[in-house]
């Protein structure tokens, strides 16, 4: 019963969220992918912004919590989405990030990332999302993006 009045409320309330993403890149140009344990593809690593928080400094926890990176340097945005699935209302923003770490790229969070590797920009997982496939390919095109996610 609470879960359809949480629902209802959502779909009538349809409330602005706003999320980001990384799409980090280790010293030899490699991009930080991560697999959630309650999602079948690869995703840049993000999530959402707190109440009270920026969204840099959202970026910045989110790649702690999730790869354990400590020293990431934004470089500029790549892009600001907007997506409508789910009957969200959700922007997301997509920041070009570097690290200076390369090897093996850890898990902070066991519950929440199944897996995290580097991988080539031209050499993804076959089950890499469509939408982390379109912000990679927007990059290497040096386009910025808008628009839907």
């Amino acid at each position: 019963m609470i879960g359809r009045v949480a629902r209802l409320v959502w779909r009538v309330g349809k409330p602005r969220t706003i999320g980001v993403r990384a799409l980090l890149l280790d010293r030899d140009g490699r991009v930080a992918l991560v697999r959630h344990t309650y999602a079948d593809h690869w995703y840049l690593p993000g999530g959402g912004v707190k109440k009270g928080e920026s969204i840099p400094a959202a970026l910045v926890r989110e790649l702690a919590e999730e790869v354990a990176i400590a020293d990431p340097v934004i470089e500029r945005v790549l892009g600001v989405y907007h997506s409508r699935r789910e009957s969200k209302d959700d922007h997301i923003v997509i920041f070009v990030v570097r690290t200076a770490a390369s090897g093996i790229l850890d898990r902070a969070d066991l519950r929440e990332i199944d897996q995290a590797g580097w991988f080539p920009l031209e050499d993804l997982p076959e089950t890499t999302s469509p939408a982390t496939r379109r912000r990679i390919a927007e990059y290497r095109r040096g386009a910025t993006g808008t628009g839907a996610w």
